[in-house]
C-alpha cells in the first residue's frame, strides 16, 4: 500500500511533532483552576479531537457546567496558553524520521497533505521549518466536523486532486484512524497496536519508514 500510494496525508500532533504535551499542560492548568484533577489518562480522550469538543469532554470529566460565554472564554484561555508554549518550538523538535520521510516521499513524486484538527497547524509547520514539504494543509480552520468524521481527510484528498482511496493516512489517534478508514483511505497507525487495531499497519514512528 505504501508503494502504490499517490498521496500521503499526515496528522500533526503525535505524528510530525509532539505538541500533545503542550495541549495536556494547558488543559491541566484549566482543570486546576476549576478545581479538579485532569490526568494523562483523561487526556487520551482528547487526542485528535477539536478544541471545542475537547473542552466539552474536560468539563464532563470534572462534572462542571458553564454557560456559553464562560465556555468560549475557557476555550480561548486554553488556546492562548497553548500558543504561548508552541511559540517556543524549535525545528529540532520534529519527531524522529518525520522530515526524512516527507523528503523521501517528495522525491518519489507522492503528493503530501496535512490533515489535522489543530487550528494552529500552519504556525507549527512554520516553526518546524517544513511548510514547503506540504502540497496542502487542511486544518481546524478549514473543516467543521471533528474526527472520527472523515471530512478532514476527504478535504485533504480533494486538495491534492486525488481520490481518498489513492491516499494513505498517517495517524496516532483512534478517532483519526476511524476517520481515515471512513474516508476510504488505507491507514498507518503510529503508536500502540492495541489502541490502533483498526489501522492497516501500525508502526512506532516515521523513523521506521525513513530510508
Amino acid at each position: 500500500m505504501l508503494e502504490n500510494m499517490k498521496g500521503a496525508i499526515f496528522d500533526l500532533d503525535g505524528v510530525i511533532v509532539d505538541t500533545a504535551k503542550y495541549h495536556y499542560l494547558a488543559w491541566k492548568a484549566l482543570a486546576d483552576r476549576l478545581g479538579f484533577e485532569f490526568t494523562e489518562a483523561h487526556n487520551e480522550r482528547l487526542k485528535g479531537v477539536s478544541r471545542v469538543e475537547s473542552l466539552r469532554i474536560l468539563l464532563e470529566i470534572g462534572g462542571v457546567e458553564v454557560d456559553e460565554a464562560a465556555f468560549n472564554e475557557m476555550a480561548e484561555s486554553k488556546n492562548n496558553e497553548y500558543v504561548a508554549s508552541i511559540a517556543k518550538l524549535q525545528p529540532e523538535e520534529i519527531l524522529p524520521g518525520a522530515r526524512a520521510y516527507l523528503q523521501q516521499l517528495r522525491s518519489k513524486g507522492v503528493k503530501i497533505a496535512l490533515g489535522s484538527a489543530s487550528k494552529n497547524a500552519e504556525f507549527i509547520l512554520s516553526k518546524l521549518e517544513i511548510t514547503d514539504l506540504f502540497d496542502a494543509v487542511i486544518d481546524g480552520n478549514k473543516v467543521s466536523k471533528a474526527k472520527p468524521d472523515p471530512e478532514v481527510f476527504v478535504s485533504a484528498s480533494v486538495a491534492l486532486g486525488l481520490d481518498p482511496k489513492d491516499c494513505v493516512v498517517f495517524e496516532d489517534a483512534e478517532a483519526g484512524v476511524q476517520a481515515g478508514k471512513a474516508a476510504g483511505s488505507k491507514v498507518v497507525g503510529i503508536g500502540s497496536p492495541d489502541i490502533l487495531k483498526e489501522a492497516d499497519l501500525v508502526i512506532s514512528g516515521l523513523d521506521v519508514l525513513a530510508g
